[in-house]
C-alpha cells in the first residue's frame, strides 16, 4: 500500500528549517539504500489508495516530542518512512538528517539491518550510515541495562511485527518497556498494520513455561498491532513489579484489522513474502520437532520436510542448503519430504492438521517433538494432545475458553476495529 505523505513535504521543510537553525548537528542527511530488486518489491506491494498511514509517517504528529531531547531508537529493517516515488528512507536515517539527537540504536533479533540469522548472536557496533552506536538487544543483553539508558530522555520503538506470541519483537517491547519504566524514560510507539491481525487463535502460555518466545499469557496469534499490545502490557501490569511505562502511540490512519495488509519489507531474513506470513503461525511449530520449515531453501515457510517422514504420503521433496537466511539449516544437505503449501489459500485460523499429519507419518515418533516445541506452544498440553491421537478439531476446542477470555481482554486495548 502506498503512504500518503505528499502533504506533509512543506511542513517537513519548514522543520528541518527550524531545526537546523535551533540545533547542532553533525551528519548530512542520508537515505537507505535500496537496490534495484527492493524497489521492484516496493512498486509491487505499495499500492496507490491513499488509505493506510503508518505511525512513521506521520513526523509533523511526532517531531515536535522530539525537540530538545536525547533520543533512542529500537529499530530493525522494516522501520522506514515511505517516500512518494515508491521508495522509503530508514526513520534513523531520517531523524538524523533532521537534526534529531539519536543518541543510540536498539537492534532486537536479526539485527539493525536485519541480516543475522533466528538466534545468531546480534553484537554491538556503530551504524555505518550514521555513526550512531547499536546495543544489541538479542542475546545476553535482551534488556536495556541503566548505564545504556542514562542518556536518553525519550525511546522510539518502530518494528514490524507479524502478529505472533513466539515472534521475539513483543518480547523485546517488554524489556524496552520495563527498562524506561524503572529509569522512568517515555517511550514512543511508531505503530504498525499487523499482517495476522485478522484473527486469534491457538493456545494460551501457561506462565510456568515463560520465555523469549513467549511471555505474557495470551494465544499464539494475537490480532494486535505493537502499540495495541503496549497498551496491555501496561494495562495488564505485565512489566516487573506491576510498574506502568509512560507510553505513547502514534496510530496507523484509516487502518481496521480486517484490512489486507502486504509488507514491502521482510520483517526477517526467513519470511520473505505474504504466503511466509500468513503460514508462519501454523508452521513455526516445526521449529520443536525433526521437521524442517523450508529453512535453507528460497520458500521459508512455505514448505516443509523431513528424511523421517513417509515419502509415499509426503511426496514433494526438496533439500536444505545453507543461505542468507539460515547458515545451518536443520537437515543441512539431507533430502526432505514433506508438502509444498505455496499455493495455500490465506488462513484466517492456526492449522495444526499439517502438525499432526507430520507426526504420524514419521516411523520413530520418539524422536519428533523436541525441547523446544513445549516453548513455542506455551504449554505441554498441546504436545500430549497429538501424542494421544486427537484431531485437530478436538484440540482446537480445548482452546475455546481461554480465547474468549483473551479477546474480552484484548478488547480494552484495541485503537482498531
Amino acid at each position: 500500500m502506498r503512504f500518503n505523505v505528499f502533504k506533509n513535504t512543506v511542513l517537513l521543510f519548514v522543520l528541518v528549517m527550524i531545526s537546523c537553525a535551533n540545533k547542532k548537528g553533525d551528519k548530512k542527511p542520508e537515505h537507505l539504500a535500496t537496490e534495484h530488486s527492493e524497489k521492484q518489491d516496493i512498486l509491487k506491494h505499495v499500492q496507490n489508495d491513499n488509505t493506510i498511514i503508518i505511525g512513521a509517517n506521520q513526523t509533523e504528529t511526532y517531531l515536535p516530542l522530539l525537540q530538545e531531547k536525547r533520543i533512542g531508537i529500537v529499530a530493525n529493517q522494516t522501520s522506514v518512512i515511505f517516500k512518494t516515488d515508491n521508495s522509503y528512507t530508514h526513520l534513523v536515517d531520517s531523524l538524523v538528517a533532521l537534526k534529531v539527537n539519536v543518541k543510540t540504536v536498539f537492534a532486537p533479533e536479526h539485527g539493525f539491518r536485519g541480516q543475522a540469522d533466528a538466534g545468531e548472536h546480534v553484537k554491538d557496533g556503530i551504524d555505518k550510515k550514521t555513526r550512531v552506536p547499536i546495543i544489541s538487544l538479542y542475546g545476553d543483553n535482551k534488556k536495556p541495562k541503566p548505564e545504556q539508558l542514562s542518556n536518553l530522555d525519550l525511546v522510539i520503538f518502530d518494528i514490524q511485527d507479524v502478529g505472533t506470541r513466539f515472534y521475539t519483537y513483543i518480547s523485546t517491547l517488554h524489556y524496552v518497556m520495563e527498562a524506561c519504566a524503572e529509569q522512568g524514560i517515555q517511550v514512543l510507539i511508531l505503530d504498525r498494520p499487523n499482517p495476522n491481525g485478522h484473527y486469534v487463535d491457538g493456545p494460551t502460555l501457561d506462565i510456568k513455561n515463560k520465555s523469549f518466545v513467549g511471555m505474557h499469557p495470551i494465544p499464539v496469534v494475537h490480532g494486535m498491532t505493537i502499540g495495541e499490545y503496549a497498551k496491555m502490557i501496561n494495562g495488564e501490569h505485565w512489566l516487573d513489579k506491576g510498574i506502568q511505562c509512560e507510553l505513547s502511540v502514534i496510530p496507523v490512519k484509516h487502518y481496521t484489522h480486517q484490512m489486507p495488509y502486504s509488507l514491502p519489507i521482510k520483517p526477517s531474513p526467513n519470511l520473505p513474502n505474504d504466503t511466509s506470513i500468513n503460514l508462519y503461525p501454523s508452521l513455526c511449530f516445526f521449529e520443536g520437532t525433526n521437521v524442517n520449515a523450508g529453512r535453507g531453501t528460497n520458500n521459508q515457510f512455505q514448505v516443509f520436510g523431513s528424511p523421517f517422514l513417509n515419502s509415499e504420503v509426503f511426496k514433494y521433496s526438496y533439500t536444505p542448503k545453507s543461505n542468507d537466511g539460515a547458515k545451518y539449516p536443520k537437515h543441512e544437505n539431507k533430502l526432505c519430504y514433506g508438502l509444498n503449501l505455496k499455493q495455500t489459500q490465506p488462513l484466517n485460523h492456526l492449522n495444526l492438521q499439517w502438525l499432526i499429519d507430520a507426526y504420524n507419518n514419521t516411523e520413530d515418533k520418539t524422536i519428533f517433538f523436541n525441547n523446544f516445541f513445549i516453548k513455542l506452544a506455551g504449554t505441554d498440553k498441546l504436545q500430549q494432545q497429538i501424542e494421544a491421537g486427537l484431531s485437530a478439531e478436538a484440540i482446537q476446542a480445548t482452546w475455546q475458553k481461554n480465547l474468549v477470555k483473551f479477546k474480552q481482554t484484548r478488547r480494552k486495548y484495541l485503537l482498531y476495529n
